[in-house]
């Protein structure tokens, strides 16, 4: 049996990959895993702003074959099941999206078929193929600066929804009629989108983050009304709810913490008890982006938890943030400690 190439290994674990991930995998999972399609190119596509997928790939057609025969004969060897799946932009039209410049048929389906494990009942399966051919939300933006509609030629600085021809307004749209709902109230977004017959997601671009982030939708008037009636009506119990998911969260965060200390108290002996926990609470916190709220960290990978250790002892133990206060450049200043970090590892290693 001949070696596999260096493409076919990375195909391979492209693909075994998503189906982990996600119980099922497409070709479209394996480009974006070899990253021959970035995924804020795939958004483009999908919003209608890319004549095909192979337009906005990084690699030819040709290499794009190749990655698509090896992923189909690791699929037949594999002995997964197919389901087609509908790829429609999220324009006003819902037109069919192209995955290839010539547009064959045999393979545009081989694009939109995925793939799911043989165990998974006709039922599952139905499920997840349903899932996967919802029409993509429409999108509308808030715009930087004022614009010319690309359908009535007007000036306008209020929303626009960009199309093949450049970005119309919402009138252009026929999305005039629909009124903004910000985001904030989970219940009430969730409940006016299902409320309402035609709906759109607001975006603005975020320089800084250079991407989209949502800023609420557009929702019929009535859909509104309907869902704030509908939040009236069960603050109290979801209020509750809220009081509940929030106690349960803590006393899941309270057993990781200690977990964490537990583990610190392992990989370090030498450290203090209460050094240890103080270390788990700061990098265990929910919502700090901390090491400890990664999925390693959640998993008590030993690497992630020395990371986090090594923070602590930077921070607490050496005179970097002191060098950083009076101007000493980020690298330079961890490379001048980086001897007094070792130190101190060195000693808590010890029994």
């Amino acid at each position: 049996m001949q070696p596999a190439s260096k493409l076919e290994r990375r195909v391979v674990t492209a693909a075994e990959q998503a189906l982990a991930r996600q119980r099922h995998v497409s070709p479209l999972d394996v480009l974006t895993g070899l990253g021959w399609v970035p995924a804020g190119l795939v958004t483009d596509w999908r919003q209608g702003r890319a004549p095909h997928l192979e337009a906005v790939a990084a690699v030819s057609s040709d290499r794009l074959a190749d990655a698509l025969e090896i992923f189909h004969r690791w699929v037949r060897s594999g002995g997964l099941r197919p389901s087609e799946v509908e790829y429609v932009a999220a324009t006003r039209d819902r037109r069919p999206l192209r995955f290839t410049a010539a547009g064959d048929d045999a393979l545009e389906q081989a694009y939109r078929v995925h793939w799911t494990p043989a165990e998974l009942t006709d039922q599952q399966r139905e499920r997840l193929t349903t899932r996967q051919s919802k029409p993509p939300d429409l999108v509308v933006v808030l715009p930087a600066r004022a614009f010319t509609c690309a359908g009535c030629g007007q000036t306008a600085d209020d929303m626009l929804m960009m199309e093949d021809d450049g970005p119309i307004c919402l009138t252009c749209a026929d999305l005039d009629h629909l009124v903004f709902l910000p985001a904030g109230d989970a219940a009430l977004t969730r409940r006016a989108e299902q409320a309402s017959r035609l709906s759109a997601v607001v975006v603005r671009f975020n320089k800084s983050r250079r991407r989209n982030e949502r800023q609420g939708l557009l929702v019929e008037q009535a859909a509104v009304e309907q869902a704030e009636q509908q939040c009236l009506s069960d603050e109290d119990a979801r209020a509750r709810r809220r009081e509940r998911d929030r106690e349960r969260r803590e006393v899941a965060d309270e057993s990781f913490q200690h977990d964490l200390a537990e583990h610190i108290g392992r990989l370090f002996p030498g450290c203090p008890p209460p050094r240890a926990l103080a270390i788990s609470r700061h990098t265990g916190t929910r919502g700090s982006g901390r090491v400890g709220r990664s999925a390693a960290g959640r998993a008590l990978d030993p690497d992630a938890v020395t990371r986090a250790v090594v923070a602590s002892v930077r921070h607490e133990d050496t005179a970097y943030d002191e060098m950083l206060m009076a101007g000493v450049p980020r690298d330079e200043a961890r490379e001048r400690i980086r001897s007094d970090i070792d130190r101190v590892l060195e000693a808590w290693r010890q029994k």
